[in-house]
């Protein structure tokens, strides 16, 4: 008697909300095959509460939870912030830096348990399918990929709310409250519902999940203390402190004070606008900080060339290419210029703004008897003369051959 071949193995990014919830009897259905449903804890809080019996109730055979909070920081949040990388200047990259990770962890189970094929609820219109895949293609090409969102009949929340009642499985959600969300220990995004008129003002009442609008914060100052050693926060108002710990703190005392809220239309990799709302409580001081704290130890080459450096790893790490050669190039050269960068940065924040109270640093280049206006021993104000006339000396021969004249004619 001929056996039985075995069910190929699909393994599924599992977040338990409605998209994830409707892929696994879609995944059943239409590809007759054993589901391994793993939710990757990048700090996402309860969220993660009662997921097993949900997943194994939908039709998965097994269900795993990775807690990788701390490696989340410390591997690609921490690095990302001492890029001073900001997505068109104000996105904090917090969904771009987790999928990375979390398609690993999927990675490292399916070789495990001997799957066959990655699957994710990303849409066929947004960034995260392509940094879910361009990460399996660098760590482990011989895996398939399934993206129900490229493949089903399903065109919207609506429909994909019905197929789940038909079948009487419960909605994990709100059909007033259907924002689209992916929250993790470094932001929470919203998006849908209003949000998707740019003309139209957030409901920040019903929208805010970390953070106070400025209105309603505290009219008081709050102050904190943040210690960096090579650009990496080690402690909190004085107190050593662990990366999630820190953080965790951090996102409290911020998002009491509104600190971190962006509302942006951003460029979509994939070649169309979005708008959505950001919450980064914690990590929007970190950045504010760092900042200060460069200033003080940097030299002027290094901290312009920097910056240079931020706008392209966002760009990077944006388009899912945080395995990317070019990537990992760019934070050698981050570390190695953040040797130096050690030391107390002190803020205020309030309603949300965050405000220096000081800074102070082992390695500072500022040198007060230099700065001051006051003639010292580096410096004599005598030099400046032959300085300006050489620095200037290519718009002084210019003008005297008249061509800035005739370029105007």
């Amino acid at each position: 008697m001929k056996e039985k071949a075995a069910k190929e193995k699909v393994v599924l990014a599992y977040s338990g909300g409605l998209d994830t919830t409707v892929i696994i009897p879609w995944l059943k259905e239409n590809y007759d095959c054993e589901i391994i449903a793993v939710c990757v804890d990048v700090g996402q809080g309860r969220e993660t509460e009662g997921l097993k019996e949900r997943a194994i109730s939908s039709g998965a055979s097994k269900f795993y939870l990775k807690d990788v909070a701390k490696e989340f920081l410390e591997d690609f949040a921490f690095p990302t912030l001492k890029a001073g990388a900001k997505y068109e200047s104000r996105y904090l990259l917090g969904t771009s830096i987790a999928r990375p990770l979390i398609a690993k962890v999927l990675v490292d189970i399916a070789k495990k348990e001997g799957g066959t094929a990655i699957c994710h609820g990303a849409t066929g219109k947004g960034n995260d399918q392509v940094r879910f895949e361009l990460t399996v293609k660098a760590l482990a090409p011989h895996l398939k990929i399934i993206a129900p969102w490229r493949l089903w009949d399903i065109k919207s929340r609506e429909d994909a709310i019905l197929y789940l009642e038909k079948r009487n499985i419960p909605v994990p959600m709100k059909k007033d409250d259907s924002y689209s969300r992916d929250r993790n220990i470094w932001h929470i995004s919203h998006e849908g519902l209003e949000l998707e008129d740019p003309s139209q003002e957030p409901n920040y009442d019903r929208l805010l999940k970390l953070s106070v609008s400025p209105q309603r914060a505290p009219d008081k100052d709050t102050l904190v203390e943040i210690e960096f050693r090579r650009g990496i926060p080690i402690a909190l108002n004085g107190k050593l402190l662990g990366a999630v710990e820190l953080l965790t703190k951090l996102n409290k005392i911020a998002g009491e004070n509104g600190i971190g809220i962006v509302d942006i239309v951003e460029n979509r990799l994939v070649g169309m606008k979005s708008r959505g709302v950001y919450e980064t409580p914690g990590a929007t001081v970190l950045y504010e900080a760092l900042e200060h704290l460069e200033h003080l130890c940097l030299d002027k080459q290094t901290y312009h060339y920097k910056m240079d450096v931020a706008n392209k790893f966002a760009t990077l790490v944006y388009n899912g290419e945080w395995f990317a050669p070019l990537r990992e190039a760019l934070s050698t050269f981050i570390d190695e210029a953040h040797k130096t960068v050690s030391g107390k940065v002190k803020l205020k924040l309030y309603k949300g703004n965050v405000i220096l109270s000081g800074v102070t640093s082992p390695n500072s280049l500022y040198s007060e008897s230099l700065a001051s206006f006051t003639t010292g021993e580096l410096y004599n104000h005598k030099d400046a003369e032959g300085f300006i006339n050489l620095f200037g000396l290519p718009l002084k021969v210019r003008a005297m051959l008249g061509v800035s004249e005739r370029s105007k004619k």
